[in-house]
């Protein structure tokens, strides 16, 4: 793509996703805010308009001249199928073009689901998301994936994904000849960035990092509002940075990764050590820890359960070191906690908050905001919606 089209692809999808955060705009007004003439800006919209994407929706208040043309996506162009494909379930939204919900469904599945058992799984949520999909002028756009693993993003080579065991597995390609669709893969944490970006309530934070904890720990960078990628496209595996070097083997076959101990795997494990420690506790005993889960242990901890208060603490703390890190590295303006973390409750982000004030050596400098997701663990599913829209509009970086 020549350098004139590659920025006028950018300037598009910049257009675009300045209706969609304004919700109805004029011309004049995305000018101002995009920082492009008016003629550009026009052109432009009337592409969009003539593509079905965006609509003219009356008319704005007069300032002395005409009453300007108001803009607004085309929520009912076409639908997009999102697939957060996690370590032990699969979530999948049908979404229409400004990622309002038509149709989600949240499987569970066994760690370490044999691969073809996974995907018997993953085509038939696929196909019960493209049943329900309404009529519309463009049908289904596309479908995006987030996995957690090192994805090639062009070719949508799962390059691997150590918690779901895989090496080398061609998902893109895989899922397209399936479904004659365009299908789009990037890692599950830069997905769900573009999810908080796109959808969430930070859309106006141009550095932000989405933490996406669940059995593993993987971050989104955006930077000046574009999804830091690094050199080979791999970046944000703050999972696997080390912290101990005498810790047992990661799946990753690295030692004493981050994610051994701030994740909700961790969470499980101080669980057990606790309990075999002997520590007192009327909610979890060695005869129902092997039973616990996630919810249970954050709902135990309100209800007073000892054990879950400590292991919470635990976990938030060495988490905090990690995130500390990534501070110091890319003094971002906000860090989000998103995917199963979300719901680890206010006593996590107390701590959480605390660790990475004291570690971190630049947070004493600035306000740095740390939230947890107002998208929960739909961030990720959003996330691949927006994915589909920009990679679609050929500008994938943009977030």
């Amino acid at each position: 793509m020549g350098n004139h089209t590659l920025l006028k692809q950018i300037n598009k999808l910049l257009v675009l996703k300045t209706i969609l955060d304004n919700k109805i705009i004029s011309r004049a007004k995305i000018s101002r805010l995009v920082d492009l003439n008016k003629a550009t800006v026009s052109n432009l919209t009337d592409e969009l308009i003539k593509e079905g994407y965006i609509v003219e929706k009356g008319y704005g208040k007069s300032k002395g001249g005409r009453r300007p043309v108001l803009l607004q996506v085309n929520k009912d162009v076409g639908s997009i199928i999102g697939i957060d494909l996690g370590v032990d379930y699969i979530h999948v939204i049908l979404s229409n073009f400004v990622g309002e919900v038509i149709f989600e469904e949240y499987a569970e599945m066994k760690m370490g689901e044999d691969k073809d058992k996974l995907f018997d799984l993953l085509f038939d949520l696929i196909e019960k998301a493209i049943d329900r999909a309404p009529h519309t002028p463009k049908g289904i756009l596309g479908i995006g994936i987030g996995v957690p693993g090192i994805v090639e993003k062009e070719s949508g080579i799962v390059l691997i994904a150590p918690n779901l065991k895989w090496k080398n597995v061609h998902l893109k390609s895989i899922v397209q000849q399936r479904f004659n669709l365009p299908v789009y893969i990037d890692n599950e944490a830069n997905a769900g960035a573009l999810g908080e970006k796109w959808f969430g309530e930070w859309g106006k934070v141009s550095d932000l990092i989405y933490l996406s904890v669940g059995i593993g720990l993987g971050a989104g960078i955006i930077i000046d509002n574009k999804l830091f990628r690094g050199a080979a496209g791999f970046a944000g595996e703050v999972g696997h940075t080390t912290i101990n070097f005498q810790d047992d083997v990661c799946s990753c076959g690295n030692i004493g990764c981050l994610e051994n101990f701030a994740s909700e795997r961790a969470l499980l494990s101080v669980i057990k050590k606790l309990v075999k420690q002997g520590v007192e506790d009327r909610y979890i005993s060695c005869e129902n820890v092997h039973e616990i889960t996630p919810s249970r242990i954050i709902q135990a901890a309100k209800e007073g359960s000892r054990v879950c208060r400590m292991a919470i603490l635990e976990v938030a703390e060495k988490m905090g070191i990690g995130v500390a890190n990534l501070v110091n590295i890319f003094n971002p303006e906000m860090v989000i906690i998103g995917n199963k973390a979300s719901f680890f409750g206010e006593l996590f982000l107390e701590k959480l908050r605390e660790v990475i004030n004291q570690r971190s050596f630049i947070a004493q400098f600035y306000n740095l905001k740390i939230e947890v997701s107002k998208l929960k663990d739909r961030a990720v599913v959003l996330g691949c919606i927006a994915m589909v829209i920009s990679d679609m509009l050929s500008f994938p970086e943009y977030a």
